[in-house]
């Protein structure tokens, strides 16, 4: 599918914020409701716009701690990547996973409340999967977040 600068506009102010109705999305970008609602359906089609979300205030929730967790494995079987999968998959605590390139193996972002709420995650991780080298950081400042795209 190509993306035209229209497109760009729908998802740039969708990214903005995904409740905007067709009439206020059309206006936005200069189209009338129904070719809005085509391209938005196109660009929902193609999966360019996989997924429509609410972003919450984790400290709002009692989630106020991110953590970067570092894994390194000496299991590269496919077997291990797919428990390992699975584990992380199943673990609401985990907002991504990465398998990465260079010295670690895997990255992973964690929210939890606190401390005793990242020990007892940390606890049912390591009963799940086999690892060789856990590492943890936790976020002291969070300078930037965005979901969004740059387009």
């Amino acid at each position: 599918m190509e993306i035209d600068h229209i497109d760009r506009q729908i998802l740039q102010k969708l990214q903005q914020d995904a409740t905007l109705g067709l009439e206020d999305l059309g206006d936005a970008v200069g189209l009338s409701r129904n070719a809005c609602w085509r391209r938005v359906k196109n660009l929902t089609d193609a999966k360019v716009i996989k997924s429509r979300v609410a972003i919450l205030d984790a400290e709002k929730l009692n989630l106020g701690l991110t953590v970067f967790i570092s894994v390194r494995t000496n299991q590269h079987d496919p077997d291990w990547l797919a428990k390992f999968a699975t584990a992380t998959r199943t673990m609401p605590e985990i907002l991504g996973a990465y398998r990465m390139s260079g010295d670690l193996d895997y990255l992973i972002r964690a929210q939890v409340a606190d401390m005793p709420a990242y020990d007892r995650f940390y606890q049912r991780l390591i009963k799940r999967i086999k690892l060789a080298d856990v590492s943890a950081s936790f976020v002291m400042e969070q300078i930037k977040e965005t979901t969004a795209l740059p387009l």
